[in-house]
């Protein structure tokens, strides 16, 4: 268990205002400034203010305390038992939010920042990896938060902002999104070994409207794109089992368990044949989405670009 899953969450603080964060933020800087040089001369050359504003600010603070934080001795100062006890939840609060800034830049380093791309779990073998290394070549520091997903949930963790891109099958068509189709992948019907069409080369699907399919989950694109070529055939598909990803399905496959359509094997499974389908046409679209209208970080935007610039050659991994 990491340290942030131990911890015990932090209670937002309230933003109405009357609340004591809202009024009191904007003069704890300056009363921190003055804390430590004891000397409030010194503390508005330091953060570059008038000195009597300074003054005020540190004033306007205690009023709002009803307590003394300062006791003062000509310009010099000294803490009160209670700005001590101020300055210690005072100084970590700037450093917290010192981190946080530094984090907000570092996302946003065109050089070192952050990419957190979605992408389907059939590309996640090959195609992302080819991608990943192509894009390094040329941008070593950039970070990667890799998430596969059914597309479902990609696309709405998308638009929440936890996703920046993703790769997709089908394309998404939404006023929402920006989609831009990269390639087309051929689908294989994947049967078994000892199966009656297993030593055809090609088939139509309508030939195995009675047989037995195994496939991805509902909310997956795949399975949405298997039922629509299975409709467009003349047939509903008579699911036996579902899974997760393409390598189970090819193991239910080479059991004898169903038939499936899926993308090509990398390497040819023992026990599975795989047979063109010529009608219908069964490859699918796959492409990049993003949300409309929100603008990118430089690494997104570069990665993005890299992407696009792979139209046409995605499936290509030599």
């Amino acid at each position: 268990m990491t340290y942030e899953e131990s911890s015990p969450p932090v209670r937002p603080a309230e933003l109405d205002p009357e609340s004591a964060a809202v009024r009191l933020a904007p003069q704890l800087a300056q009363f921190a400034a003055v804390a430590r040089l004891e000397h409030v001369t010194q503390a508005a050359q330091l953060l570059d203010m008038p000195q009597p504003t300074l003054s005020r600010a540190v004033a306007r603070l205690e009023a709002e305390l009803g307590v003394d934080l300062l006791a003062r001795q000509g310009r010099a100062v000294r803490l009160t038992r209670a700005g001590r006890l101020l300055l210690g939840s005072v100084e970590r609060a700037l450093a917290e939010l010192e981190r946080g800034a530094e984090a907000a830049r570092a996302e946003a380093d065109p050089t070192a920042g952050r990419v957190a791309f979605g992408f389907l779990h059939t590309m996640g073998t090959d195609a992302v990896p080819a991608l990943l290394r192509g894009f390094r070549a040329d941008h070593p520091r950039v970070r990667f938060q890799l998430v596969q997903d059914y597309v479902a949930a990609m696309l709405d963790r998308l638009r929440a902002g936890e996703l920046d891109l993703c790769l997709v099958s089908p394309v998404p068509d939404s006023p929402d999104l920006v989609a831009r189709p990269l390639d087309e992948q051929q689908l294989y019907l994947a049967v078994p070994a000892d199966h009656r069409l297993a030593g055809r080369r090609r088939i139509r699907l309508a030939e195995v409207a009675q047989e037995p399919f195994v496939a991805v989950e509902e909310g997956y694109g795949l399975r949405l794109i298997t039922d629509g070529f299975c409709a467009e055939a003349g047939f509903t598909p008579r699911i036996a089992f579902e899974g997760e990803e393409a390598e189970t399905l090819r193991g239910l496959v080479a059991a004898g368990l169903g038939v499936a359509l899926l993308p090509p094997a990398l390497v040819p499974r023992p026990g599975v044949v795989e047979l063109e389908v010529t009608a219908p046409r069964t490859r699918r679209a796959i492409g990049l989405a993003w949300v409309a209208g929100r603008a990118p970080t430089p690494p997104v935007a570069a990665f993005r670009d890299f992407v696009l610039s792979r139209r046409g050659r995605l499936l290509d991994h030599g």
